[in-house]
């Protein structure tokens, strides 16, 4: 069975152009589905076609055992040829799409994400972090679980409307367990290396108060050394396309005038 996804047709009606920039296949973070993209994707609508996907485990999909790689394949299936937009875990699995599916993928959007982990013992202590969570996850419940996960730092400049809490809560705890397991940063081997043979168009976003992911993106965009890469940072902190939609909506867009310009 393939992924739950949702498809949004351009707002204007000019679908279906053949450019390389007429479709966006966006890929969600952790406790995200379908429903949680808010402004930023009713603004990316404006200018090309949206296919939502629900990643393994999450909203609609099943697949909960699939890992990195398997989700990309499903993306892929679900998605079809377009502009890959991932967010967090999201942008992961975009990567792992670009890198295994090149015919598929016409260029990359990254929001807040990482080619993975390079020391085998930050892999390590993030799995058994992950671990960790997941177990609590079950023990606790989802909405007690959400509570905690949107109080985390990262997510400080979310308001209740951002959040999207109620979307959240239409996801399955086992579900998100079997995502901290399966497709968490520690189970990804590093990509970093293979990032060379990236040659579409990258866009990596990060918010300005997000040093982390800032400091990763531009090791993302050094690392793209065969492809047209950038980085943008937008006030903001790690989900910067809730917090800010219309300028980070404005980067993508751009973005996409770039590549249907080649």
């Amino acid at each position: 069975m393939a992924l739950h996804h949702r498809t949004v047709s351009r707002a204007d009606g000019r679908s279906g152009s053949g450019s390389a920039a007429d479709r966006l296949v966006l890929l969600h973070g952790f406790t995200q589905n379908v429903d949680g993209w808010g402004p930023f994707a009713d603004r990316l609508a404006n200018h090309a076609d949206l296919v939502l996907v629900d990643a393994p485990g999450h909203g609609r999909s099943g697949h909960d055992d699939a890992d990195l790689e398997t989700a990309a394949d499903l993306s892929v299936e679900a998605g079809g040829r377009g502009v890959y937009v991932g967010y967090s875990m999201g942008g992961r699995v975009a990567l792992h799409a670009a890198l295994s599916h090149p015919a598929a993928v016409s260029g990359l959007v990254l929001i807040g994400a990482t080619a993975g982990l390079d020391d085998p013992a930050d892999r390590a202590d993030r799995m058994a972090a992950d671990e960790a969570l997941a177990t609590r996850l079950e023990a606790e419940g989802l909405p007690a679980f959400l509570d905690r996960w949107l109080n985390l730092p990262l997510f400080a400049g979310l308001d209740e409307q951002a959040a999207a809490t109620p979307a959240r809560l239409r996801n399955r705890a086992d579900g998100l367990a079997a995502s901290l397991r399966r497709c968490g940063t520690g189970t990804q081997a590093p990509l970093w290396d293979r990032l060379a043979g990236i040659e579409i168009p990258v866009l990596v976003i990060a918010g300005a108060d997000d040093h982390k992911f800032t400091a990763l993106g531009h090791r993302l965009v050094a690392s793209c050394r065969a492809a047209p890469a950038r980085l943008v940072t937008i006030p903001g902190t790690h989900a910067v396309h809730l917090e800010a939609p219309e300028a980070t909506a404005a980067a993508v867009v751009d973005h996409l005038r770039a590549i249907g310009d080649r």
